[in-house]
C-alpha cells in the first residue's frame, strides 16, 4: 500500500486525524477575511460585464500582421470606448467594444479596414443588444435561486435542516469568493462565466454531501454512549473521508488548470478563460468549504440542542471520573481504551490467577520405554 493510502487507512479507522472540527474559529476566521476581501473588490472594482450582458460589437479580422497594442490602440480611437482585442490563431484578432450601436459600428469597421489595410467586407462585424444579456442574467438568477432551493429541500429531507443550512452557506461562500477573485483578476464576465458558477455548484456539494452521509451513520444513537461529543464524531467523519476529498479534488484540478493556464494562457483562447477561471476557483473554495466550513457548522449547531448538551456533559464527567480513578490506580485503562459503547470491556475477576504454561521438558519421556531398563 502506498503512503498515501495508509494514511486514508488510518484516518478512516481514527487512528490518526486533525481536530478540523476543534479549531472552526480559525476557519471561520480565514473565511471571513477572505470574504470580506472579495465583497471589497467586487464593489471597487465591479465586474468586467462582457458585450453579451452589456451590448456591443465584436469585430473578427481576417489575416493581418497589426499587433495586438496596436489593434487596441486604433479601436480605441475609433469607437472612443475601452477595447478588448485577442489573438485568433496566428494571425486574426478579435475587437471587442461594448456601447455601439449599428451607425457607429460601420464607422468602426471602416476605420479599421483603412488602418490595417484591409477590405471592410473582410472584417466580420457582430452587434450584441444589452436586452439579450439581460435576459441572460435573470435566467442565471432564476436557475441559481431554484438549484438552491431544491438542494435544501433535498438535504433536509435526506439528512437534516442543520445540515442543509450549512450546505446553503458553503454555497453561497463559495461564489461569492468566485465572483470576487474575478472582480479582482478584471477577468470578462460572459455566458461561459455563468456556465462555470453553475457548474461549481454541484463540485461544491460532493464532498459535502459524502461528509454529511457518513456522519449520519456515525451519530446514529449518539446518546446511548458517553464516549465521544456529536463534534468529536463529526470531526472523526470528516477524517474518514479527507484523503477521498482531496484525490478528487486534484483530479477535477488538474484539466481545469490545463484550460486555464495552458489553453487560456499559452494559446491566447479567451472564451476557455472564461469558464475555466470560475471552475478553477469554485473547484477550490468548494473543498476547503466542504472541509472547513460545512461540517463544523454543523457540528455548531447540533451542539447546541440540549440532547447534545447533557451529552457533552456526561462525557465530560466521564472522563474526569476516569482521569481521577488513573490517578488513584497507576496501571487502570486509559479513557481511549474504553468501547465506543460506553461500557468498559470485560476483565477477569478478582482471585482469578491464569493457569501456568509447564515447562516442556517436565514431562519429557515419561510413559515411554527408554530402552535401557528392564
Amino acid at each position: 500500500m502506498s503512503r498515501l493510502g495508509n494514511i486514508g487507512a488510518r484516518l478512516y479507522r481514527g487512528e490518526v486525524g486533525y481536530d478540523f472540527v476543534g479549531k472552526r474559529m480559525i476557519w471561520y476566521g480565514i473565511s471571513i477575511l477572505i470574504t470580506i476581501t472579495a465583497i471589497i473588490g467586487l464593489g471597487v472594482r465591479g465586474l468586467n460585464m462582457g458585450i453579451e450582458f452589456s451590448g456591443g460589437a465584436v469585430f473578427t479580422t481576417p489575416k493581418t500582421s497589426v499587433s495586438v497594442s496596436h489593434a487596441q490602440e486604433e479601436a480605441e480611437k475609433a469607437s472612443g470606448h475601452a477595447a478588448i482585442v485577442q489573438k485568433l490563431g496566428e494571425d486574426k484578432l478579435r475587437i471587442q467594444i461594448s456601447e455601439v450601436d449599428t451607425a457607429k459600428a460601420d464607422q468602426i469597421r471602416e476605420k479599421l479596414a483603412e488602418d490595417f489595410k484591409v477590405s471592410a467586407e473582410d472584417i466580420n462585424a457582430e452587434l450584441v443588444g444589452p436586452s439579450w444579456g439581460e435576459q441572460i442574467a435573470n435566467k442565471a438568477w432564476l436557475g441559481l435561486g431554484i438549484f438552491m432551493a431544491l438542494v435544501v429541500v433535498y438535504l433536509a429531507l435526506a439528512f437534516e435542516w442543520r445540515m442543509a443550512m450549512a450546505a446553503l452557506v458553503a454555497l453561497i461562500h463559495d461564489l461569492t469568493i468566485t465572483v470576487g477573485i474575478y472582480a479582482l483578476v478584471g477577468f470578462e464576465v460572459t455566458p461561459g462565466t455563468v456556465i462555470g458558477l453553475l457548474t461549481i455548484l454541484g463540485y461544491s456539494l460532493y464532498d459535502t454531501v459524502v461528509v454529511f452521509d457518513g456522519l449520519k451513520e456515525a451519530s446514529r444513537g449518539i446518546t446511548k454512549q458517553t464516549r465521544w461529543t456529536y463534534s468529536e464524531i463529526a470531526n472523526r467523519s470528516l477524517n474518514a473521508t479527507l484523503v477521498r476529498s482531496i484525490n478528487t479534488t486534484v483530479v477535477a484540478l488538474l484539466p481545469v488548470a490545463g484550460l486555464l493556464f495552458i489553453g487560456g494562457g499559452v494559446l491566447g483562447g479567451g472564451m476557455l478563460n472564461d469558464i475555466s477561471l470560475s471552475l478553477f476557483v469554485g473547484l477550490a473554495a468548494g473543498a476547503y468549504s466542504s472541509i472547513f466550513i460545512a461540517t463544523p457548522l454543523v457540528a455548531d449547531l447540533k451542539e447546541r440542542e440540549p440532547e447534545m448538551k447533557l451529552l457533552a456533559k456526561r462525557v465530560r464527567s466521564k472522563r474526569a471520573s476516569a482521569a481521577a480513578k488513573a490517578e488513584r490506580e497507576p496501571g487502570s485503562p486509559a479513557q481511549d481504551d474504553v468501547p465506543e459503547d460506553g461500557e468498559p470491556e470485560d476483565e477477569e475477576p478478582a482471585g482469578v490467577v491464569a493457569q501456568r504454561a509447564q515447562p516442556a521438558s517436565r514431562n519429557r519421556g515419561r510413559g515411554r520405554p527408554s530402552g535401557k531398563r528392564r
